[in-house]
């Protein structure tokens, strides 16, 4: 990195340093070790069964669907898939952890190296993992719903999930939410993790410390659950704020898990940190090794769908699409779908992708919908564009075909530009005749163009438009004008 791009990322002379921890809930039916259920939402306790409440002589059973996805995640980040990896006990006391310990990994992890790459504005980064790892989730604690008590909600007890750690490779906010973006994106694309922050699916921890350059790593401060992206940069921001006054102030910074409080827009200590020994890991001696057979790898490979930077570099290739262009459409396979289906049927590749990015995404964005939901097809989009490239409508009459076909009012393109009467006039005798009076009525602004003035063209063409009640094609409109006009 060049000293001049290194010096603005520092902040008042200091440079951030940031390692991510994301819980991706697994997208299976049933729990990592049991058979209970996994659905969101069902009344506290319903979904937890004898081995989740960790009753004497039951004992955990591997899920297999839940390694397939650990699996999917691996060949997604390129990682080392190990063949065979351990369980250990991961011990702590809190009362919704009903074995008094978790079934985690440690040592050997199944998923280990791996890197993620995504675009900050137009620069490339990559954010190289340390490994991910299979564990069960933990009940949950419910403060505010009994007076002066605490409620202990065990459904989500046992419920499977992927820990995704990094090296401390972030620098900034800004980084730090793209890569949680770009993981976001992954994982929802390859079908292990339906992606819900709100429903706790996808929870992210930053551990952030701050250090003058060259200085060794500073003390980390592990921010918890972070379950959306716009939290996730103002609690980091507030949090390296914090640490650099502590800093100054002479201050050492002690290592701690804190939350971060979205109404004051505050950081605040919870415990100081445990380190590993603090949890006294030991291999599970409920479990055997877990075995992962190389066939079993290649049977996962060949259910892959193609991933999204291998997609937008296919798009970049094969319908000549900006780079920009192609990563903006490969944000889900939805939209990726959707673009594709219009630029083929359409063959305005270019096009299709302004009208996406642009029109279709203005009017989802205003209706806080996406891509699923769009109520114009692929087709009906693609026979939209063929009829402003063949100059059938002009692109401002094709916003008014859109709103049409938006709100329901039949899907044909061509019989919507009919009853609207949006048709460009494409008949060039009838707008010589328009021109001829157009220039009559405005001898002056003849005059002007003709003594060198090129606005008076602009002007021109604009009551030529204007009494053609804008239907003649623009482009048609100038050269012919130009032409009458001798310039």
């Amino acid at each position: 990195m060049s000293n001049q791009k290194q010096a603005s990322l520092l902040v008042q002379g200091y440079e951030v340093v940031i390692g991510f921890e994301t819980h991706a809930q697994l997208a299976t039916k049933s729990k990592i070790f049991s058979r209970a259920p996994t659905a969101f939402g069902a009344e506290p306790n319903t979904q937890a069964c004898a081995v989740d409440l960790a009753l004497p002589g039951t004992l955990p059973v591997m899920n297999r669907e839940a390694v397939a996805h650990a699996i999917r995640l691996g060949l997604a980040l390129g990682s080392h898939i190990a063949e065979q990896s351990v369980f250990a006990r991961k011990n702590y006391f809190y009362p919704d952890l009903p074995k008094g310990y978790q079934i985690s990994q440690f040592e050997i992890p199944v998923v280990q190296g791996g890197e993620v790459s995504f675009f900050l504005g137009d620069e490339k980064k990559t954010v190289r993992l340390v490994r991910a790892h299979l564990e069960e989730d933990a009940g949950k604690s419910l403060h505010e719903d009994f007076h002066g008590l605490s409620g202990i909600d065990l459904n989500r007890a046992g419920t499977p999930l992927l820990e995704i750690v990094t090296e401390p490779d972030i620098r900034s906010s800004a980084e730090a939410v793209a890569y949680a973006k770009e993981l976001h994106k992954i994982v929802t694309w390859i079908g292990i993790c339906d992606g819900n922050m709100q429903e706790g699916s996808f929870r992210c921890d930053a551990n952030v410390s701050v250090r003058k350059p060259g200085q060794p790593l500073g003390t980390r401060r592990e921010i918890k659950n972070l379950n959306s992206f716009k939290f996730m940069q103002q609690a980091i921001d507030y949090e390296v704020r914090w640490q650099i006054e502590q800093i100054e102030d002479g201050h050492a910074i002690e290592q701690a898990t804190v939350l971060f409080d979205p109404d004051t827009g505050e950081t605040r200590a919870m415990r100081t940190k445990e380190d590993a020994a603090d949890y006294r890991y030991f291999p599970d001696p409920d479990l055997p090794p877990l075995v992962i057979a190389r066939s079993w790898v290649d049977e996962v490979k060949a259910s892959m769908p193609e991933l999204p930077r291998q997609m937008a570099e296919r798009l970049v290739t094969e319908y000549g699409l900006p780079e920009y262009d192609a990563t903006t459409l490969t944000q889900s396979p939805a939209m990726a779908a959707y673009f594709e289906t219009a630029a083929k049927a359409s063959g305005q590749a270019k096009m299709a992708s302004n009208w996406i990015m642009g029109e279709i995404s203005r009017r989802l964005n205003n209706e806080e919908k996406d891509i699923a939901q769009v109520p114009v097809s692929a087709d009906t989009l693609a026979a939209l564009l063929k009829r402003i490239a063949d100059g059938t409508i002009s692109n401002n009459a094709a916003k008014q075909v859109m709103d049409a076909l938006w709100a329901g009012e039949g899907q044909d393109v061509d019989a919507v530009i009919e009853a609207k009467g949006l048709k460009q006039m494409n008949d060039s005798g009838a707008l010589e005749k328009i021109i001829d009076e157009v220039m009559l009525a405005n001898a002056p602004m003849v005059e002007q163009f003709r003594a060198g003035k090129d606005k008076a063209f602009n002007a021109l063409v604009g009551l030529v438009m204007k009494a053609s009640k804008g239907k003649a094609n623009p482009q048609q409109v100038n050269d012919v004008l130009r032409k009458k006009l001798g310039g």
